[in-house]
């Protein structure tokens, strides 16, 4: 549902992205791992079309993001780093807004309103403004906006960065729930991600990527089988930054 090609970045002389390739299937969440710069977040606003590849593409459901944009990003639902959104709008302003962008108006919109409030465990803040709730609903109001069409490619950057330990069991849910549906890739630098919703991982540090595999995979690339040791193994430098 999701293939990489080749994917790379630069920023004047600095190279972000070194040419990187994966694919992603339906019913895989795919945990992409590595320290802070490691060009996580670059890879994925260059996969959902936010920034354009130096060179490279992806394609979202056979839809190329560079020659058929809007076709790819039709697929595709984004969860941006930092959840942003209205704060001034209320919950169900704000979704049935983002409904009447992706094409959805009276009943289609209301009922497309109705069940990602449902999803996202919305029900009671739903006419409160954006800007009166905690992060964690605000987290599940920008995670109720990337679903809405019921995308087959969803994206997270970062979904539980920040959030305290009852607020991140609840968008785990929420992931493991829909996964079976969807092809999923969650970007983060938190290993506790990868044993709590995902069934795959990437590891990228200096742009480039240092290992993909099953979480148990990745934990027998070092005899201890933790997963920290063989993150830092694959990404500290020898000067340990």
């Amino acid at each position: 549902m999701l293939k990489v090609e080749n994917l790379k970045k630069r920023f004047g002389t600095f190279e972000a992205v070194k040419g990187i390739s994966f694919a992603v299937k339906k019913g895989e969440v795919l945990g992409f791992l590595g320290p802070n710069g490691a060009g996580k977040s670059t890879t994925m606003r260059m996969i959902t079309g936010f920034i354009p590849p130096t060179s490279g593409t992806a394609a979202i459901d056979g839809h190329d993001i560079i020659t058929d944009p809007i076709g790819a990003k039709a697929c595709l639902g984004y969860l941006p780093e930092n959840a942003p959104s209205y704060r001034a709008m209320t919950v169900w302003d704000f979704l049935s807004f983002v409904a009447n962008i992706r094409g959805y108006h009276g009943k289609a919109a209301r009922e497309r309103v109705e069940a990602v409030i449902e999803k996202a465990r919305l029900t009671n803040v739903v006419r409160q403004t954006i800007d009166t709730l905690s992060k964690g609903y605000r987290q599940r109001t920008c995670f109720a906006q990337a679903i809405l069409h019921d995308p087959k490619v969803l994206i997270m950057d970062e979904p539980t960065d920040g959030l305290d330990p009852n607020q991140k069991f609840v968008v785990r849910q929420m992931i493991k729930e829909m996964s079976a549906e969807k092809a999923i890739i969650i970007s983060t630098h938190i290993l506790e991600e990868v044993d709590a919703v995902c069934t795959r991982a990437l590891i990228i540090a200096q742009g480039e990527i240092k290992a993909d595999g099953t979480p148990a995979e990745l934990r027998a690339k070092d005899p201890s089988g933790k997963l920290d040791v063989v993150f830092r193994n694959l990404t500290m430098d020898k000067e340990g930054k």
